[in-house]
Formats: structure tokens, sequence, C-alpha cells
């Protein structure tokens, strides 16, 4: 369960990469501009690279489509897939059988796949700042504190994603950092389907 929910923050994180680039003559970033970046896009692909507590790292692809929608796909000799079909979030891996299934509106990940987004309410900026020529904005949930905080990193001038990171509430740190990332892609439907195996066999499995 405890790399379940390490994997669906990574998920939780991965959305935030739901970005484009401001107009190269924007003075000033505020949340307007945040909430603008957010939902001028439809559709994204980039590849990634994760950087775990424990010191491992991993890389592969995230495929989003917005409203709901969002997989990552590790590479081997990882076979770890998270799902997000636009009702739910699925995690399978198939080789060590970890298994788990959330509705979205129940995770964290909810407010990071609304269309349109709004950094107001629920889902509150706390501080946007300059580090190493980024800039950094952290992101909270007001109503689920115990669920962390998300720092977004970007690229100030023009603004560009350059990676976030996931601080859970022990203060543990999942970073995760884009490359090659490609917007307004047309992606196929079949990335967004949960292809697990059956949830009843899983747990026969498991038992």
């Amino acid at each position: 369960m405890g790399s379940m929910r390490f994997s669906l923050a990574v998920l939780t994180a991965a959305v935030l990469s739901l970005f484009a680039a401001l107009p190269a003559g924007a003075q000033q970033v505020g949340v307007p501009q945040i909430e603008q970046y957010f939902n001028g896009i439809r559709t994204l692909k980039a590849r990634f690279v994760q950087s775990n507590p424990n010191g491992a790292i991993l890389q592969g692809t995230l495929y989003v489509r917005r409203p709901g929608r969002m997989r990552f796909e590790y590479d081997a000799p990882s076979q770890l897939k998270i799902v997000a079909d636009g009702s739910q979030v699925t995690m399978w891996d198939p080789s060590t059988r970890d298994f788990g299934q959330w509705p979205i509106g129940w995770t964290a990940a909810s407010f990071l796949v609304k269309d349109p987004l709004t950094l107001s309410g629920d889902l509150q900026v706390e501080k946007i700042d300059k580090v190493s020529g980024l800039l950094e904005v952290t992101l909270s949930q007001a109503r689920k504190p115990q669920e962390g905080k998300v720092i977004v990193r970007l690229n100030e001038s023009p603004l560009q994603l350059n990676g976030w990171t996931i601080v859970d509430n022990r203060g543990n740190r999942v970073t995760v950092t884009l490359a090659d990332l490609q917007t307004g892609i047309q992606l196929a439907d079949s990335l967004f389907k949960n292809d697990s195996p059956d949830p009843a066999s899983i747990r026969r499995q498991n038992n």
C-alpha cells in the first residue's frame, strides 16, 4: 500500500505539466498567468526522469489529455503503469502485483485534472519564489493539507515548465524533470484506458 500511495503522489505531480508558454513580453508572473498556463493546453507528451527518496532513478514517458486523462509509462525494467481514465486512477505493477485504484475525486490528483483549473478555493498558491534562476510555485490543498505540497519549477522568460517536486507529509521528496515536451498533439484513446487485469483476479493472486 505504501508503494501505491508513493506512486500516486507521482501521478498527482504529473498533471502539473499541463502548461503552455506565456507570451514572451509578459513582465510579471502571478496567479492569473499560472492559471492561463494550466488551461492553455489540451494534450501533452514528454519524457520524464523521476528521482525517489531512496535514491532510485526511473525514466519513462508521460501522456496527458485534459480533462482527467493521463498515463505514466515507465521504461523497462520497471513494469509500473499509472493511468487516469477520466474518472479513476489505476496503478498496476505486474512485477510486484502492487495494485491500487481510486476515484479521481478521492485523490490529490483531482484538482490537477479539472478543466478549467482555478488556483483559488481548495487549491491554493502558497508562494511564488525565484530560486537558482527558476520560478518555484508552491501549491497545496486547503482541505487536505496532509496530502503535502507540490513545488512546480518553471523557466521564467519565456515561462516554460522545468519540473516539479512532491513533498509528502513526512518530508519525503519525489522530483520529476521533463524533457522533449510536446503539446497540442494527437494522443490515442487507448493510452488512457485501464489495461490492468481485473481487480478480483489480482486479489486472488495476492492471497
